[in-house]
C-alpha cells in the first residue's frame, strides 16, 4: 500500500523579540537577589527567604541565555524542542527564550567531508562567533543565518554544447537567502545545495546552446550571451526556490573550446575571418571598379571599347584585391600591337 505523499516545504513566519538592555537590568536584579538576601539574614538562621532568593537568582542566570544580537543583513531562527517558532530579523540586542536552540542540527559525517570546504567565518557555520568543530569532530550549524548577497564562482566545466563539440564553461552566481525556514528545514545545506545546483543548472543550460554558428536568429553561447544567461539565471531560480534561495545575477567568466579541439576550432575562425574579409574585398572592389568605368564615360575622359574595358577592369581588381602593392608596368606599345 502507497503511502500519501507530505509537503515538506516550510515558510517563514517574522517574530519580533524583546528589547535586550531592559532584559539585562531586570536579569541583573534577579541575581542581586541571593546577596541581598544573604546579606539581610546576616546573623540569623537561613530561612525560606534565602532558598527563594536562590530560585530567583538562578532564574535571572537563565534569563541572561535569552539575549543575543544582529547585525544587519543577519537573521536568526528560533527553535524550541524541535520546533519552528519564528524568525528574528531585526538588527540590534535582542532577548528571546533562553530554551530557544542556538544551533539547527549537526552535520551526520564530518569525516568524510573535505575539509578545505569548510568556512568557519560565515554565519551559518559558526556557534557563538566561534568555529563550530567539535572534538568529536561533529559540527553543528548556528541558528543565526547571513541574508547578505554570495557570490558562488563556478569551476570551470567541460560539457558538449548542442552540436557535441566539448567547450570550457564557468559562471558566476550571486544569490541571497530569501526565505530562512526554507533554507534551514527544507534542505541539509543550502550553501552547499546552491553550488552543487549551480553546476548542474551550468551543464544544462550549455547543452542547450551551441557554442557559435547556430542557425538563423539562434542565440549561441559565444554570440548571445544576454539570452544565455537570463536562461542561466532562470534555470538556477527554478532549482534554488525550494531552498528559499533567491538568484539575482548569473553571468559567464569561461568560455572557450576544450583543448583537444581548440587548434581546429582556431583555424576554422581563422579560415571563416579570411574567406568573410575576401568577400568584402571583392564586393567592394567590384563597387570601385564600376565607379571609375561610370566616371569615365560620363565624363568623355576616354572612350573605351569592350576590350579595353575588359582589360581595365582586369588591373583594377588585380590592384585592389592584391595581398600587396601592385607593381606599375609601363606599356610602351598599343593593346593592339
Amino acid at each position: 500500500m502507497s503511502t500519501p505523499s507530505r509537503s515538506t516545504t516550510s515558510q517563514e513566519r517574522p517574530k519580533r523579540a524583546f528589547s535586550g538592555f531592559p532584559m539585562v537590568v531586570l536579569n541583573l536584579v534577579l541575581i542581586s537577589a541571593t546577596p541581598l538576601a544573604i546579606a539581610a539574614s546576616a546573623g540569623h538562621r537561613p530561612g525560606p527567604l534565602l532558598l527563594l532568593a536562590l530560585l530567583v537568582s538562578a532564574l535571572g542566570v537563565l534569563s541572561m541565555f535569552g539575549l543575543f544580537s544582529l547585525q544587519p543583513n543577519e537573521a536568526r531562527v528560533l527553535i524550541l524542542f524541535g520546533q519552528y517558532r519564528g524568525t528574528v530579523r531585526d538588527s540590534g540586542f535582542h532577548w528571546a527564550n533562553p530554551f530557544y536552540s542556538r544551533n539547527r542540527g549537526r552535520v551526520a559525517n564530518t569525516a568524510s567531508t573535505n575539509r578545505s570546504q569548510w568556512r568557519p567565518d560565515s554565519a551559518n557555520q559558526r556557534i557563538g562567533g566561534k568555529a563550530a568543530m567539535g572534538f568529536t569532530g561533529q559540527q553543528w550549524w548556528s541558528s543565526k543565518l547571513s541574508l547578505r548577497a554570495n557570490n558562488f564562482n563556478s569551476p570551470t566545466l567541460k560539457v558538449n554544447d548542442k552540436r557535441g563539440n566539448p567547450v570550457e564553461i564557468a559562471a558566476v552566481v550571486v544569490w541571497r537567502v530569501n526565505d530562512t525556514a526554507m533554507a534551514v528545514f527544507d534542505v541539509e545545506d543550502y550553501a552547499s545545495y546552491v553550488e552543487v545546483q549551480s553546476e548542474s543548472a551550468l551543464r544544462s543550460i550549455a547543452s542547450r546552446f551551441a557554442y557559435d554558428h547556430g542557425q538563423e536568429n539562434e542565440p549561441t553561447l559565444r554570440g548571445g550571451a544576454a539570452e544565455v544567461e537570463q536562461e542561466l539565471a532562470h534555470e538556477l531560480q527554478q532549482r534554488l526556490a525550494k531552498a528559499g534561495v533567491q538568484v539575482e545575477e548569473a553571468r559567464l567568466t569561461h568560455l572557450a573550446y576544450a583543448p583537444e579541439i581548440a587548434p581546429i576550432m582556431l583555424r576554422r575562425q581563422q579560415a571563416e575571418a579570411i574567406i568573410s574579409a575576401r568577400q568584402l574585398i571583392v564586393q567592394n572592389a567590384v563597387g570601385m571598379v564600376h565607379m571609375a568605368l561610370s566616371e569615365l564615360e560620363r565624363n568623355n575622359t576616354v572612350k573605351l571599347d569592350d576590350e579595353r574595358k575588359a582589360a581595365m577592369v582586369s588591373n583594377l581588381l588585380v590592384v585592389l584585391c592584391g595581398n600587396s602593392d601592385a607593381s606599375p608596368v609601363i606599356n610602351t606599345g598599343t593593346l593592339y600591337a
